[in-house]
């Protein structure tokens, strides 16, 4: 094992900290912290608000504990980041490992609930009359296997050694070079989930677009584009997701030739913690019955204030 990419549990040593790896790393926690906050609203209105138990907000609230989980488990990453960058020293914790597991499990989970996300609009057009694939228990059968896939491939990188401690960058993740498991990693985590989401979205627009030739009745076209623009929602989610994780992407093909800038982990998680952050904000204005449920309480909470004050004023003309 490389002696200048791994250490052990027990030692430490001092390495030189960079002006910038401190205010990173609160940028860092202050996202996180955001996403997480905004995360834990959302399901909690989803799960108390009776409007927002259908299928479709099931898919939401995957997506959202999957957000809640990733940005918790990138928390904990850098908070014990910002630790040793303060002390100036370097060391593997015990949990380091499990940390950079849970960051492939966790990351593949988030993509692949935009995907049944995606799948379940596809099926509602193209298969209206099956309801078999539309009932929640189906939908809630899909979600358990894609978390069980996205939980048991990492377990190769664990028990093959292949997550290991970076001492430049204080995170255990996959090294980037040209390996198996890097490739293996990335299709994984973005490439099968990305290319259908890509392939769900053009089969709807096909289509829509031959429907439209045909004399369809008013109600059948209205649901497909109605569905179809649900899919390009989702596809601006995860496109948000892969263009703020392209700098990671960069490293892994400049790997591939020669060796990526000595803080490439440390760039690449501040564009993934900022995509976070937009996802969350992104799902909010795309998601009706979340954003009507939360401008109902908002309003609900201003009408009881005013006929407080009205009241007030009564009182005291009187």
């Amino acid at each position: 094992m490389n002696s200048t990419n791994f250490t052990s549990i027990s030692n430490s040593s001092t390495i030189n900290i960079e002006s910038w790896f401190i205010p990173l790393d609160i940028i860092n926690i202050i996202c996180l912290t955001i996403v997480i906050s905004l995360t834990i609203f959302f399901l909690i209105i989803i799960i108390f608000d009776k409007t927002c138990h259908t299928v479709p907000m099931m898919l939401v609230a995957n997506s959202c504990l999957a957000v809640l989980l990733c940005a918790s488990d990138i928390l904990w990453i850098s908070i014990f980041t910002l630790q040793r960058d303060i002390q100036s020293n370097q060391y593997q914790d015990i949990f380091c490992i499990f940390r950079g597991y849970l960051t492939y499990a966790l990351c593949a989970v988030l993509d692949y609930s935009f995907l049944l996300q995606a799948f379940h609009r596809y099926v509602t057009v193209i298969y209206p009359v099956r309801l078999f694939w539309q009932l929640p228990r189906t939908q809630f059968i899909f979600i358990i296997i894609t978390w069980l896939y996205a939980f048991i491939f990492p377990l190769l990188f664990i028990f093959t050694g292949g997550i290991i401690y970076n001492i430049n960058n204080q995170i255990c993740q996959l090294p980037l070079r040209l390996s198996f498991s890097i490739n293996f990693a990335a299709i994984c985590v973005y490439g099968i989930p990305i290319l259908l989401i890509i392939l769900i979205y053009f089969k709807l627009i096909q289509y829509v677009r031959k429907i439209n030739q045909r004399v369809m009745p008013v109600n059948i076209l209205f649901r497909a584009q109605r569905e179809l623009k649900m899919v390009r929602r989702t596809m601006t989610l995860i496109m948000i997701v892969f263009t703020f994780g392209f700098p990671y992407a960069v490293f892994i093909l400049i790997s591939f030739f020669t060796s990526p800038p000595k803080y490439h982990f440390r760039i690449a998680y501040i564009f993934i913690n900022i995509s976070l952050t937009c996802v969350m904000i992104v799902l909010l204005q795309f998601t009706d019955p979340l954003k009507t449920s939360i401008m109902k309480k908002l309003n609900r909470q201003s009408n009881i204030i005013i006929p407080n004050e009205t009241q007030m004023n009564r009182t005291i003309a009187f």
